[in-house]
């Protein structure tokens, strides 16, 4: 798309693939590296962070709806030249939408220096390392129109998220954090109306070019897999365990009797995983 030639990052791919390769790279030998030192605290940072990512989640929020109304954007199909001076805004807030999938990096750099291993998933690597190639190609061929929907829905999920582990890194804080499991829904939400939104354009074709369209259904299929497994492994299996252990005597109560010796250890055990 000629509108976007001379910006930053969109001329070449070269950068975008070296910066992913070099992700890669660290997610691969990070935590190698780690395995004999101590964890780092980041809290400070990850509270700035965090803070600094909901902030421009939420200016790309306010910036995509506002610029879809003013552009008359149709919901079930729109092409990428029919939204005049709406469409340089939608482009303009779209680079910064793909730009952020570059600084969310730090997400996974965060858990390899705080140790945080497990949180170093297939579906985070995944997600993460695709994001960044994904919008490059949509910025040079699809950089408005019908691209606006998922970027606009996951913008208002960052918002929540990431409101979510700046204040998660206040231990202070953590007791009243109840809503991590519903940003988990939100993002399954979020891909299922993305897919009837671009299986709109399938339907009532524009001048949208269809194999984006497509494409498009593809990943998000792909994302409501490894999430609804990563939601089932998280929460339901969890809550199934809890009750399990609950059942059979083993957690606070044996024989109708408080086992307070197992309810210190495990206060203990709390306090100590709540340290950084």
């Amino acid at each position: 798309d000629p509108r976007v030639k001379g910006w930053l990052l969109l001329e070449n791919y070269t950068p975008t693939f070296i910066f992913s390769v070099l992700y890669l790279l660290i997610v691969w030998l990070g935590p190698k590296y780690m395995q004999n030192k101590q964890p780092f605290s980041c809290r400070g940072i990850l509270v700035v962070y965090n803070l600094g990512l909901t902030l421009l989640s939420l200016y790309m929020f306010y910036e995509l709806v506002t610029g879809v109304w003013e552009g008359g954007y149709n919901f079930f199909c729109q092409d990428t030249h029919s939204g005049g001076e709406a469409d340089m805004k939608i482009i303009r807030v779209l680079w910064w939408y793909y730009f952020s999938k570059l600084i969310e990096f730090m997400d996974t750099f965060f858990f390899i220096l705080r140790k945080n291993n497990h949180q170093i998933t297939v579906l985070h690597v995944y997600h993460h390392a695709t994001m960044l190639n994904i919008w490059w190609f949509v910025m040079n061929w699809v950089p408005c129109g019908h691209s606006y929907f998922g970027a606009t829905l996951n913008s208002f999920i960052h918002v929540l998220m990431y409101s979510y582990y700046g204040l998660s890194a206040v231990p202070a804080m953590r007791p009243y954090l109840w809503w991590k499991k519903y940003i988990t829904q939100g993002q399954l939400t979020q891909f299922v109306l993305t897919i009837f939104q671009t299986s709109c354009g399938v339907v009532w074709p524009c001048a949208f070019p269809q194999g984006w369209l497509y494409f498009q259904i593809s990943y998000m299929i792909s994302l409501i897999i490894l999430f609804t497994n990563f939601y089932i492994q998280t929460y339901n299996k969890k809550a199934s365990s809890r009750r399990k252990e609950y059942q059979n005597g083993s957690t606070a109560t044996a024989n109708g009797y408080t086992n307070s010796f197992s309810s210190l250890e495990n206060n203990v055990k709390q306090r100590k995983q709540r340290k950084d």
